[in-house]
């Protein structure tokens, strides 16, 4: 788990230094990296280029299939509405997510969707959550200088 969160973090780092918010996704299949991605908003002047998003249509596409239950996401932070509920579509197995999102995480929100849904996504909070959260922090300090 902590492997996968670890190269989650690298993309996210590289998300940074193209100017993006630090997010960083990863695709696992049986174990394997299969896709990755950092956010892209800027570089792309995209509003739904969230690592998230980027990650899963790479797998997708690389599956050859919208539904990918065989695999697992890591994310740098916990998923927003538009990602958690792509994470839901797509029907990913399980999320790991490292820093909490108070204003904007939707995890909490869209585990009651899951609950009353055929698809259950398993999520696991917290993982390297400081390590993540850091990353975040002073990303926004330097913006703020």
């Amino acid at each position: 788990m902590q492997y996968f969160i670890n190269l989650a973090i690298q993309e996210a780092e590289k998300a940074e230094s193209r100017g993006s918010v630090p997010i960083g996704a990863v695709v696992v299949q049986n174990n394997k990296v299969i896709s990755s991605a950092g956010n892209e908003v800027i570089k792309n002047s995209d509003p739904t280029a969230h690592a998230e998003i980027l990650a899963i249509r790479k797998a997708c596409l690389l599956l050859n299939s919208h539904i990918i239950d065989e695999c697992d996401i890591y994310v740098t932070l916990e998923p927003c509405a538009m990602c958690a509920h792509a994470i839901y579509l797509s029907r990913i197995r399980r999320l790991y997510f490292g820093a909490y999102d108070v204003k904007r995480g939707a995890v909490d929100q869209w585990s009651s969707t899951l609950d009353r849904s055929i698809y259950k996504t398993e999520v696991i909070g917290g993982v390297c959550e400081t390590q993540c959260a850091e990353i975040l922090q002073k990303f926004f300090e330097k913006k703020r200088i």
